[in-house]
C-alpha cells in the first residue's frame, strides 16, 4: 500500500551515484543469463538465487559477484544490463545515473574493449530515449585483481572510452590494495591527467587509513561508502571542511556484514557531523533494495525526516558530474517537492 512517505520519496527527483553494472541486474535477468550459460555456478531458479544472495561477509559477496559477473559474456549482455537498470530506476524518480562498470571483468571473458564501449554507448542513448534516464559511466578497478586489472581498466578508459565516461574508480576487497599500491596510484594519476574524475571506494571494509590513501594519493573527488571515517576525528574534520562527498549505501553495508543492524548505521551521525553524504543502492537486486527503498530505510530505520531526505536528494545532484544547468534544473524541482 502506498503511504504518504512513499509518495514524497517518489516525488523527489533523484540521481544514483553508486550502483554497479552487474550488481544492478534484476533477478529475472540473472536467471536468464544463468540458464543461457549453464555450469557457471550461479543458480538457475529464483529460490536458489535468492539464497545465493545471502552473504556471510564481504569476501563471500565478492565471490558471488564475480560468479554473476562471469555470466556477462557478450556485448549484448552489457547493453541489456544498462537498459534494465534504466527501466528499473525511471519509476523511482531517477533522472541520472553514474554507473560503475568493471572493464576487466569483460576483458577476461574475451570481450574486445571497442565492442564493450559500443554496447555502453548504445545503451546510454536508448536509456535516455526510452526511459528518460541519463546514463554516465565510471570505470572501476577490481582492487584484488592487481596490476593487470589496473592496466586493462586504464587502457580501456584512455583508448576506447564510452562517450559519457566521467570517472575512474576502484572497488573490490580493500584489504588487497596495499600490495599493488604503486600500480593503483599510477593508474589514478594517468586517469586524472586525462580529465577523468577520481571516485574510489574506501572506508567500507577497512579503516580511515584507506580513505586517507585515496584522498592523498588518488586525488579523490568523491568516495564510495566512507563509513569508517567516524573513528578518526582528524578525518571527520577534513571531510567537514572540504565537503568531500561520501556515497553511502546503508542496506549494502548490512548485507555484506560491515554493519550488524540497519539501526546501527552511521548515516545519521555522519549528517550530524556536517559531512556531505549522498544516498545510493550499490547492488540493489543482490541486496533486495532499490534507490527509493534506501530513502525509505533512511526514514523508517534511521529516523531521517523529509527535509533530510530532500537534502540527500539535493546532495546527490550537487555531487554528480552533470552540467551545471542540469543540476540547477533538478535542484529547483527538489525545492518544489520539499
Amino acid at each position: 500500500m502506498t503511504t504518504d512517505l512513499d509518495t514524497f520519496i517518489a516525488s523527489l527527483p533523484k540521481v544514483e551515484l553508486h550502483v554497479h553494472l552487474v550488481g544492478s541486474a534484476s533477478i529475472a535477468t540473472v536467471l536468464e543469463l544463468a540458464r543461457r550459460h549453464p555450469g557457471s555456478g550461479v543458480p538457475a531458479t529464483e529460490e536458489e538465487l535468492r539464497r545465493f544472495y545471502t552473504f556471510r561477509d564481504f569476501p563471500h559477496f565478492a565471490r558471488v559477484y564475480r560468479a554473476v559477473n562471469a555470466l556477462v559474456r557478450e556485448p549484448e549482455d552489457v547493453a541489456t544490463l544498462v537498459l534494465g537498470l534504466a527501466r528499473d530506476l525511471a519509476p523511482q524518480g531517477d533522472r541520472y545515473v553514474e554507473l560503475q562498470v568493471t572493464p576487466y571483468a569483460h576483458h577476461i571473458v574475451g570481450m574486445p574493449a571497442r565492442e564493450v564501449t559500443e554496447a555502453l554507448d548504445l545503451a546510454a542513448r536508448r536509456s535516455l530515449e526510452e526511459h528518460g534516464v541519463e546514463m554516465a559511466y565510471i570505470f572501476d578497478i577490481p582492487g584484488e585483481c592487481g596490476e593487470e586489472a589496473a592496466k586493462v581498466t586504464l587502457d580501456h578508459a584512455l583508448k576506447e572510452p564510452p562517450a559519457t565516461l566521467v570517472g575512474f574508480g576502484i572497488g573490490g576487497i580493500e584489504q588487497e590494495r596495499t600490495k599493488y599500491r604503486d600500480a593503483f596510484r599510477s593508474a589514478f594519476a594517468a586517469a586524472r591527467a586525462a580529465g577523468l574524475h577520481s571516485v574510489p571506494h574506501a572506508g567500507e571494509m577497512t579503516g580511515p587509513e584507506t580513505m586517507w590513501e585515496v584522498i592523498e594519493q588518488y586525488g579523490a573527488e568523491r568516495i564510495g561508502h566512507g563509513i569508517a571515517c567516524l573513528s578518526d576525528p582528524r578525518l571527520v574534520a577534513y571531510l567537514r571542511e572540504t565537503q568531500l562527498p561520501l556515497d553511502v549505501c546503508p542496506t549494502s553495508n548490512v548485507c555484506t556484514g560491515q554493519i550488524a543492524r540497519i539501526e546501527d548505521h552511521p548515516l545519521p551521525r555522519m549528517l550530524e557531523e556536517g559531512l556531505f553524504v549522498t544516498l545510493n543502492s550499490d547492488d540493489p537486486p543482490m541486496f533486495a533494495t532499490t534507490l527509493a527503498g534506501e530513502y525509505r530505510v533512511a526514514a523508517e530505520h534511521l529516523g531521517l525526516g523529509r527535509e533530510q531526505l530532500a537534502q540527500l536528494a539535493a546532495n546527490g545532484v550537487r555531487a554528480s558530474y552533470l552540467p551545471q544547468e542540469r543540476k540547477d534544473s533538478l535542484l529547483a524541482e527538489i525545492a518544489l517537492a520539499r
